[in-house]
Parts: C-alpha cells; sequence; structure tokens
C-alpha cells in the first residue's frame, strides 16, 4: 500500500473537540453488550472543517458498504433513510449546554484506543484523561446492516488530549478539590 493512500472514511477532527462519557483506558458494556472502549466527541458546529469531513466520510462509508446495506434487497436504502453517527447537540440534547451549537458523535472500539498528549507523548496517568477534556480524535466511519438495523456506524482509532476542561459527570478531580486547601495542618 503507497504511503499517499488517503482513507475516505478516517477524519481527525479539530482540537476544540470536547470528550464525554469518555471510557479509553476500560471497555465498558451498555446495555448488556460486548465491553467497548468509547467516547462521545462534542464537537462545535462553527468547526466547519471538522464537520465537512465527517459528512464526507459519512457519504464515502455509505458508498464502500453498499453490498452490506443492500443485504438480502434489490436496492440499497438512501442515505438520509438511515442512521448515521452526526447528531445534533441542540435537537438532542436540548436541556444540556455541553452539547448546544455543537454536533455529537458516540465512538467506539473492541480494541483500546493509543491516547498520547499534546506533543505525541503517551498518557499512562489515568486521571489525566476524562470527560470534559478537549482534544483530537481519530475515527473511522463504516456501514453496518445487522439485526435488521442498517446506517453508518463511527469506530474509534485514537485519541490525542489537546487540554484540560471542566470535568462532565459532577465529579471533580481530586487533584483539583484539594488543590486550594492549606497544607500546614500542625499550625
Amino acid at each position: 500500500m503507497s504511503n499517499n493512500y488517503v482513507n475516505p472514511t478516517k477524519v481527525i477532527t479539530g482540537k476544540k473537540t470536547r470528550w464525554s462519557y469518555c471510557n479509553a483506558w476500560e471497555p465498558k458494556s451498555i446495555n448488556g453488550g460486548t465491553p467497548k472502549y468509547s467516547v462521545s466527541l462534542i464537537i462545535p458546529k462553527s468547526d466547519t472543517v471538522t464537520v465537512n469531513k465527517i459528512m464526507a466520510a459519512i457519504k464515502a462509508a455509505y458508498e464502500e458498504g453498499e453490498s452490506k446495506l443492500r443485504g438480502n434487497g434489490r436496492t440499497v436504502p438512501p442515505l438520509k433513510t438511515l442512521k448515521t453517527p452526526l447528531r445534533d447537540g441542540d435537537l438532542e440534547r436540548p436541556d444540556d449546554e455541553t452539547y448546544a451549537n455543537s454536533y455529537f458523535i458516540n465512538a467506539n472500539s473492541s480494541t483500546a484506543p493509543g491516547i498520547v498528549d499534546a506533543d505525541r507523548q503517551p498518557i499512562l496517568d489515568h486521571s489525566e484523561v476524562y470527560s470534559g477534556v478537549y482534544g483530537r480524535a481519530s475515527i473511522n466511519f463504516y456501514a453496518f446492516n445487522s439485526n435488521g438495523n442498517k446506517g453508518i456506524a463511527c469506530g474509534l482509532n485514537n485519541l490525542q488530549k489537546i487540554c484540560d476542561g471542566e470535568p462532565l459527570g459532577g465529579k471533580a478531580r481530586a487533584e483539583d478539590d484539594f488543590a486550594d486547601e492549606d497544607d500546614d495542618f500542625l499550625s
């Protein structure tokens, strides 16, 4: 394979992507299914470069997966009738300000993602990666046809933490809780 090959179904998100429901260290089972590593990627609508790349990758996954989407039928369902992973936070999460003016995508994988910092050095400290971090994600899109459900799904490849953000989910990090406390308890 040539080094010039560009996978049309792969996207690297922008640096302002926020991670939510981040299960990057341990796989988690959802609704009793196979445990998977996963993250919900919150992408600002203003990041049109990333949004356009995602839309193009979804279209490419649809075209690559036409035979799978056709299944035993004669025709391939139109893309607009299928489930796709790019969702509108204003419509689907109107009461959650974290998702305001944003799209979101749930990406998952059965294998652990690589996780690096802004300098592309591996992150080993689990407390550095949490829901609320800002960073980029390497994701890929693919067609699925399972038990009568057809659509385009999103796979999680790797994560790059760019900077810390306000933790989501209401739980503060221990480092933050005790940062301002007086260390001299004997005085």
